[in-house]
C-alpha cells in the first residue's frame, strides 16, 4: 500500500513570482532521522521503517522488551532488504538493548535526532513529552466518548455504542465513555446498559445508570457506581464510564473538559445538533453516526500510519507519509539584489 502511493517528497506545494522577478518554489522534503519509541506491538516495527522508508528518512527504533526479540529480527530483515537495493542499512536502526536507560540517551541526541515519536501508553508518552530534548509528535491516549442526542435513533445508537467499545478493546479509538441525554434516557439507558452487560462490560455510572442496574439483574452484576476518576480513564478493557446529560452544551463541554482529543461521536437525526458537535468538539477526529473506530490510517486512506497525533501542531490524527516530510523554500534568479 506504500509502495502505491503518490511519492510524498519532491512535490511542488507552491510556485510564484516574488520581488525583483525571482522564481520562488516551495518544495516537500523529508524530515531526517526519525526515532521511534514504542512498547509490545512488533507490527510498529514494520509499519514505522516503511513510512520513513518510503518518505526518504532514516529511522532508529526503539521497541518494547516484551516483544523486543520480534522488534530487532523484523528491523534486520528490512535493513537487509534496503542495503540489497544500495542505501545503507542504517537507515533502518534498532536499539537492541532493553536497557531503560536507552531511552533516555536516544531521547537527549538533540541536533541528531529530528523528531521522536512516542506510541503506547500514556506512561511513556508523558516521559517523552517531559524528557526529551528533540521534537515530539504525541501519539495519544483516547478517552473517546459516544454522545447518544435525544433524536437519536436507538437501533443505530446501540449499534455504534457496542462497535465502538466491544469490537477491539485495547486501542485508542475504542470509545471509553457513554454520554445519553436526559430526555431518552429512561427508554434508552435499559436497553444499552443490558447490551453491554451481556457483552461482558463493566459499567462505571451515574446515578441514573445505578437505577436501571437495581431494576436489571443482568445490568447489576455488571455495574459500579462511578467515581470521578472514570470521567477521565482510558480502561483499554471491557469497561465503561456512562453519564447521563442534560444536552448537547453540557454533552460538548463534558467532552472537551475530560476527553484527551482523540475521537468524539454524536448520535442524532437532528442535523443541525450533528453540525454543532462536529463544530464544537475539540478533537482530531468527530464523528455523527459513526463509530469512532474508524480513526486509523489506514481507514482513512494512509497506506499506513505511524501513531494517531492529539496535538495540534505539525501532525493531528492517524498520520503517516506526509507528516514525516517538511518543506523548504528554493529561489531561483539571474543575479537579483535586494534594492
Amino acid at each position: 500500500a506504500l509502495a502505491g502511493l503518490p511519492d510524498p517528497v519532491g512535490r511542488v506545494l507552491e510556485h510564484r513570482t516574488i520581488s525583483e522577478g525571482l522564481d520562488l518554489t516551495r518544495v516537500s522534503v523529508p524530515l531526517g532521522l526519525v526515532a521511534m519509541v514504542y512498547e509490545a506491538r512488533p507490527n510498529v516495527t514494520s509499519d514505522a521503517a516503511g513510512i520513513c522508508i518510503r518518505t526518504g528518512n532514516a529511522c532508529i527504533l526503539r521497541g518494547g522488551s516484551i516483544a523486543q526479540r520480534s522488534c530487532v529480527a523484523i528491523a534486520h530483515a528490512l535493513a537487509d532488504a534496503v542495503e540489497a537495493q544500495g542505501f545503507p542499512r542504517e537507515a533502518v536502526s534498532i536499539i537492541e538493548t532493553t536497557d531503560r536507560a536507552a531511552t533516555g540517551a536516544l531521547m537527549g541526541l538533540r541536533g541528531i535526532v529530528d523528531v521522536l515519536i512516542p506510541r503506547g501508553g500514556a506512561g511513556l508518552i508523558s516521559r517523552c513529552v517531559r524528557e526529551a530534548q528533540v521534537p515530539v509528535i504525541e501519539t495519544g491516549t483516547g478517552n473517546c466518548h459516544i454522545y447518544v442526542h435525544e433524536s437519536a435513533d436507538f437501533d443505530k445508537a446501540r449499534a455504534i455504542v457496542m462497535n465502538a467499545k466491544t469490537q477491539r478493546v485495547g486501542v485508542c479509538n475504542a470509545a471509553e465513555s457513554l454520554l445519553v441525554d436526559e430526555a431518552v434516557a429512561p427508554a434508552f439507558l435499559p436497553l444499552i446498559l443490558r447490551d453491554l452487560a451481556g457483552a461482558g462490560v463493566t459499567i462505571h455510572g451515574d446515578s441514573a445508570a445505578s437505577a436501571v442496574a437495581e431494576a436489571d439483574s443482568v445490568v447489576g452484576e455488571r455495574f459500579v457506581p462511578a467515581v470521578e476518576e472514570d470521567w477521565d480513564r482510558e480502561y483499554l478493557a471491557l469497561e465503561m464510564s456512562v453519564k447521563c446529560v442534560s444536552g448537547l452544551d453540557e454533552a460538548v463541554g463534558h467532552i472537551n473538559a475530560h476527553g484527551t482529543h482523540h475521537s468524539e461521536a454524536i448520535v442524532a437525526e437532528d442535523r443541525e445538533a450533528c453540525e454543532r458537535f462536529l463544530a464544537e468538539v475539540d478533537a482530531a477526529a468527530v464523528y455523527a453516526n459513526a463509530s469512532t473506530r474508524f480513526t486509523d490510517g489506514g481507514e482513512f486512506g494512509l497506506g499506513a500510519e505511524i501513531g494517531i497525533s492529539t496535538q495540534k501542531l505539525h501532525a493531528r490524527g492517524p498520520f503517516a507519509a506526509e507528516a514525516l516530510t517538511t518543506y523548504k523554500y528554493e529561489i531561483r534568479g539571474a543575479g537579483q539584489i535586494r534594492p
